[in-house]
């Protein structure tokens, strides 16, 4: 059971990790299409009617994409006036709790965002633009990135629940295993 589990976070480490540095391989992109449409429109006097939206979806798709990827490498912040002043088990209790909240939201979010999806599909939602483009793979992202980052918080919160049962660490982060940290939260 134990290497079931420590395979599970494992792979959702490894599908978290691949899907962040995917998204920000998009953002040289982004710059390039911000760059273009600058250049066609005050050098060359001819603004595209496609590059506004395609940088707007560009940009969704990396903050959505990146937020599991920064889940992961514990970027997001904490309330550290609390947070540093408790043991390390009651670090892991608040991170439970936090976990479970988050994946409440992200499930209801996840929702909206699918059937968005189909009413896109079903209707053919498009940017009020020139260009127009279809809205449906925008609400697919979210949904996808929406289920990474639920699959971040279940593999932190498996990760924490042991912790706070047998006091040992089933898994470090990818961050801190390489440095060998024994304190991790």
């Amino acid at each position: 059971m134990l290497f079931l589990l420590k395979q599970s976070c494992r792979l959702i480490d490894v599908v978290v990790s691949v899907s962040g540095k995917a998204a920000a391989w998009l953002m040289p992109l982004l710059a390039f299409i911000v760059a273009f449409e600058v250049f066609s429109r005050y050098v060359l006097d001819a603004p595209t009617i496609w590059a506004f939206d395609l940088s707007l979806f560009l940009f969704g798709y990396i903050a959505a994409l990146g937020g599991a990827y920064a889940q992961a490498q514990r970027a997001h912040i904490n309330v550290d006036i609390l947070y540093l002043k408790v043991s390390a088990k009651t670090k892991r209790i608040f991170n439970l709790v936090t976990a479970f909240c988050a994946i409440l939201f992200l499930l209801i979010l996840i929702k909206m965002c699918f059937g968005k999806f189909q009413e896109a599909l079903e209707y053919d939602y498009r940017r009020q633009s020139e260009w127009a483009p279809p809205m449906f793979h925008f609400w697919l992202m979210m949904c996808i990135a929406g289920g990474l980052f639920v699959a971040q918080f279940v593999r932190d919160m498996i990760n924490d629940s042991y912790y706070v049962v047998t006091g040992k660490h089933l898994l470090l982060p990818a961050a801190t295993e390489s440095e060998g940290a024994e304190e991790f939260l």
